[in-house]
């Protein structure tokens, strides 16, 4: 029956145990579970030693310090490759562990030879993986509701600090609006006013004051005026003259105007809006059945 103990100092309990084996003077490594064992002659003690490694854990330098604490009569032990190179403390046992190496404890010479690790067959790995996938679902079933929850708890938390931000500036914004959109109104009616001076005072040019000989000409290059003022707007704007989308223009411009007179920052409210429209988002898809593998409760209060 194999005796184990805690070796070493308590910082080192958890990398390393051993055991009282068969006498050899061979080291020797060995895999039980996974993990590789190191299976050597203490000098001092004459007894054999069994050292767990955890090969991505452990470093060369942690594994020979375990050595000399367990064994007072070692007084030196270094770790070099097969042909020699020494091989530094900080580098991890899976290193070490990937050739065969030498151990020198006290001057001796070991000569260690590392089996190769024996790899999972096919329907191994597929067992390992159902139980990684059986693992994360287990997982996912018992903690992704309270993710869920609180998810759900700081959206709500942020879409109030997003809405207490926006209520001034949806209100000066209104304010702005209105002024812009009665500019707007008033260019407009502005622009019948004329249409309707242009009109009648033709009308009067031609039946009381000239005759229509003489004021066809000047209405020809009225129109022709007119034309070469839709193109001109047209290479300016890039877009057709088109009465809803110049109202629409001129609104913008006068809320701009009026915008920079009240000192409104529009960069701010649109970056305030769309990081509102963001977070909806996020709740509404929260909130979504067909994103969700669970059902999530409904919050009866809100931090």
């Amino acid at each position: 029956m194999q005796h184990l103990r805690q070796i070493g100092s308590l910082k080192h309990h958890k990398t390393a145990c051993y055991g009282t084996l068969v006498p050899s003077d061979e080291v020797t490594v060995t895999y039980k579970y996974g993990l590789p064992l190191v299976t050597l002659m203490l000098p001092s003690r004459k007894e054999r030693c069994q050292f767990t490694i955890k090969p991505m854990l452990t470093k060369v330098g942690t594994f020979l310090h375990d050595l000399q604490k367990e064994d007072n009569g070692i007084e030196s032990a270094e770790a070099f490759t097969a042909d020699g190179s020494k091989i530094p403390a900080t580098a991890l046992m899976e290193v070490l562990l990937m050739n065969d190496f030498k151990l020198v404890i006290n001057n001796t010479t070991y000569n260690v030879h590392v089996p190769v690790k024996e790899k999972c067959t096919k329907e191994h790995a597929v067992e390992a993986e159902d139980v990684r996938s059986l693992v994360h679902r287990l997982f996912t079933a018992l903690h992704l509701e309270d993710h869920q929850l609180r998810r759900e708890r700081e959206l709500l938390q942020k879409l109030d600090r997003l809405r207490d931000q926006l209520v001034p500036l949806e209100q000066m914004k209104a304010r702005i609006a209105t002024r812009a959109d009665a500019r707007t109104s008033r260019l407009l009616w502005i622009g019948l006013a004329l249409l309707s001076t242009q009109g009648g005072a033709l009308a009067w040019l031609t039946w009381w004051v000239y005759s229509w000989d003489i004021m066809e000409p000047v209405t020809y290059f009225i129109t022709y005026g007119s034309a070469l003022a839709f193109y001109a707007y047209f290479v300016l704007t890039k877009l057709d003259y088109v009465y809803p989308d110049v109202k629409n223009r001129q609104f913008l411009h006068y809320f701009y105007q009026i915008s920079r007179s009240q000192h409104f920052d529009v960069e701010q409210y649109n970056k305030l809006k769309e990081a509102l429209a963001e977070t909806e988002e996020s709740l509404r898809r929260l909130h979504q059945p067909l994103h969700l593998r669970l059902p999530i409760q409904e919050m009866n209060d809100k931090d």
